[in-house]
């Protein structure tokens, strides 16, 4: 196995579990004291510097509008 291609999948589980940690800990702050609102995007945005789907999901946050 090529060293560049272990690296990305290494980077790319590296991103997973601190953007899900992240995640995690957001949701959990949802009945919690704390700033889930802050914690919940700035999850997502970690997992989005490596996976499409996460993309996709700040792409739909942009178009909410907040009142």
């Amino acid at each position: 196995m090529d060293t560049t291609k272990v690296f990305k999948i290494l980077k790319q589980g590296i991103v997973f579990v601190i953007g899900m940690t992240i995640l995690l800990l957001g949701i959990a702050l949802i009945v919690l004291p704390g700033p889930a609102i802050i914690i919940i995007p700035l999850g997502v945005v970690i997992l989005a510097t490596e996976f499409v789907w996460a993309k996709k999901i700040i792409e739909k946050m942009k178009k909410v509008k907040v009142k």
